[in-house]
């Protein structure tokens, strides 16, 4: 039994407790991300289906693409030349796959969704990178119909003027097709074999589109390198010697912006697997 006086202990209690007061760790009150996340299209999403304006849309491209083709092969025959529009439909389909890759390097680092012309394009491939596999529940039309406006302003004047032009229009029409189909070719880089067309498997493996175990490096972190998407022949030369990378210097240096992929990535370029709890599908 303690012979202090019960008043002592009382103070000795609280100068504990206020000690304890004093030193205990402050705590702050718990912040909560009210940040919107991305929805997850759902399967009968209006905004995956095709519209009769995207089928058209299409259909005018392919209709241009084949214009070109067919005033090269009309024209080889009048000439009497077969190995010169070949070679320029090669040289056509190995600038297709370039020139998908600059664009597609330039809207993923470049721009947001207030960006003139290119706006939407910028905010459907960030969103692409946050839901990859969201591509392949595309139909057809819509996810081409972009192309196909595209191709229809800028070829159709070219066939009209230099039609008459075999070796041109070889290299017109294919370089233009590869365009026009290289989402398509995109979405098939993000389907397993097992649900992709044979032939389709089989140009990927002979690598004339790109394979999915290519295009997969390009939904990996830091997000900077296999950006071409037709065949992909361009994308380890391009990445080897870092042309990109130099690219992003060169307009860093002239106008000081600088690239998503120095380090800007947040969430929304996060992937996000498609088995995901937050992304379930009906069946």
């Amino acid at each position: 039994m303690s012979i202090l006086p019960e008043h002592h202990h009382l103070q000795h209690a609280a100068a504990i407790g206020s000690h304890l007061a004093k030193t205990a760790p402050k705590l702050h009150k718990l912040a909560i991300n009210t940040t919107p996340l991305i929805t997850p299209p759902k399967l009968n999403d209006p905004s995956l289906k095709s519209t009769w304006v995207q089928r058209a849309w299409v259909a005018t491209g392919c209709i241009t693409v084949l214009i070109s083709l067919a005033s090269s092969i009309i024209g080889s025959i009048h000439s009497h030349i077969w190995l010169e529009p070949i070679l320029s439909g090669f040289v056509g389909y190995l600038f297709a796959d370039l020139a998908t890759g600059v664009y597609h390097w330039g809207i993923d680092n470049y721009g947001d969704s207030s960006t003139p012309v290119f706006g939407s394009q910028i905010e459907e491939f960030q969103g692409h990178h946050k839901l990859p596999w969201s591509i392949t529940k595309r139909q057809f039309a819509n996810n081409l119909h972009v192309l196909g406006r595209v191709i229809t302003y800028i070829v159709l004047p070219i066939d009209m003027i230099v039609h008459d032009q075999p070796v041109l229009m070889g290299f017109v029409g294919m370089a233009s097709g590869c365009i026009l189909f290289s989402q398509q070719f995109h979405a098939w880089a993000h389907r397993t074999k097992s649900k992709l067309p044979p032939i389709v498997v089989a140009l990927q493996d002979a690598g004339v589109l790109v394979s999915r175990s290519q295009h997969l490096d390009h939904h990996r972190p830091p997000y900077n390198n296999n950006y071409c998407i037709v065949s992909g022949v361009w994308n380890r030369f391009l990445d080897d010697h870092r042309l990109f990378e130099a690219l992003e210097m060169v307009v860093f240096l002239k106008l000081g912006i600088r690239p998503r992929s120095w380090g800007e990535l947040n969430s929304d370029w996060t992937k996000e697997a498609e088995d995901s709890p937050t992304t379930t599908y009906p069946p």
